[in-house]
């Protein structure tokens, strides 16, 4: 092996000398059964048997394979001299079975090595997903990223939403369909089904409104929200926090895009009591309308109490309507809401409500023509 194999040089010493182990333990077992004239028993065990489990994440199966062939060629080359020519095929045939034997033992090592894998990946998944839910220390959910190999640069949200009604597969199906959809959409993913929620982290994402879009048919019936954008997984227990404020909220809004962003459904948040959602709504249309220009925040509410009408506002502020009307383009630059839009007028409305009970006098806006 050291003089055929090249990667045998590059492991450590505890792990060559368990690969000789192996070894003697094949040629033993071998030789066994050529005395014995007796199939082999369970080459599984004997074979393999001695090795710890964590060997085979040092030595690939590609590795072993190596090792096995290299293995059975040495003992047919010293076995066929301790025979006379009449036995040459029966050895052949007979080192023939025993190494289809060893295969089939290796192929089912290495396949119980990766459903081990498996389930304690998923298990870790479930961990991660988890300690983002509940907030917990970003360290804790670094590390235990780290540990399934995380590595996905770029934005990470959180997509919240009903789990599908009687999975194929269980939670494992639901899982697979989520990983298979992010990946064809060149995504990083982590999912765990919490009983009847389903919550997904997506790594490398470039587009909100895309990255959800590419999972949304995973989830069952019922609104699917798309938290805000964060820097690294440490801190997607953000992106949850709104997003599962806004999966509870979003009954509110009937009408709600599938799926939705978090940020879309600052109102009906704020209705519910989210602290959070609530104070980003003030600061994106009190705030920001007092401190651009008095004039906006005054054209705004005079439009929204009149009704909507530009005329109507323009006759109570004592102004051309088209003065009003560039007065709410520019509300829209300043605050990302149309005034003149059913759902934008809403929202700004709440926002000023908002504002209004939140702000000090001091900070409070006097009408301005």
């Amino acid at each position: 092996m050291e003089r055929d194999l090249d990667w045998f040089h590059d492991l450590d010493a505890e792990h060559r000398s368990w690969i000789s182990l192996i070894a003697h333990a094949g040629i033993a077992q071998c030789a066994e059964w050529m005395r014995t004239g007796s199939a082999p028993v369970d080459v599984t065990s004997t074979v393999f048997g001695a090795a710890p489990r964590g060997l085979t994440r040092h030595v690939t199966l590609h590795q072993t394979v190596a090792m096995v062939r290299t293995t059975i060629e040495v003992i047919e080359q010293h076995a066929l001299h301790l025979f006379g020519p009449a036995d040459v095929e029966d050895v052949r045939r007979e080192l023939s079975s025993y190494a289809r034997e060893v295969a089939f033992a290796t192929a089912d090592v290495y396949a119980r090595a990766a459903e081990s894998r498996g389930q304690w990946d998923a298990r870790m998944e479930a961990l991660v997903v988890d300690a983002v839910v509940r907030g917990e220390p970003e360290e804790v959910i670094r590390s235990r990223a780290a540990a399934l190999g995380w590595e996905a640069d770029g934005t990470v949200v959180v997509v919240v939403g009903a789990a599908p009604a009687g999975p194929t597969g269980g939670d494992g199906g639901v899982v697979d369909d989520v990983r298979r959809r992010a990946r064809a959409a060149g995504l990083s993913t982590l999912t765990s089904v919490q009983l009847e929620r389903l919550v997904v982290l997506l790594g490398g994402v470039d587009a909100l409104h895309d990255a959800g879009g590419a999972v949304v048919d995973a989830f069952g019936p019922g609104a699917v929200v798309i938290g805000p954008g964060v820097d690294h997984i440490a801190h997607a227990h953000r992106s949850a926090r709104a997003a599962l404020a806004a999966l509870r909220a979003a009954a509110g809004w009937s009408a709600a895009p599938r799926p939705v962003l978090a940020d879309d459904l600052l109102v009906e948040r704020s209705l519910a009591g989210d602290g959070h959602a609530r104070r980003a709504l003030v600061d994106g249309v009190h705030t920001r309308l007092s401190e651009s220009d008095a004039t906006l925040h005054t054209t705004l509410t005079t439009f929204l109490e009149t009704g909507g009408s530009v005329e109507a506002a323009a006759r109570r502020l004592f102004v051309h309507p088209n003065t009003v009307r560039y007065r709410l383009r520019k509300v829209r630059e300043v605050t990302g809401l149309d005034p003149l839009d059913p759902r934008g007028a809403y929202t700004l409305r709440v926002g000023l409500t908002l504002g209004g009970l939140l702000a000090s006098p001091s900070e409070r806006v006097r009408p301005s023509l």
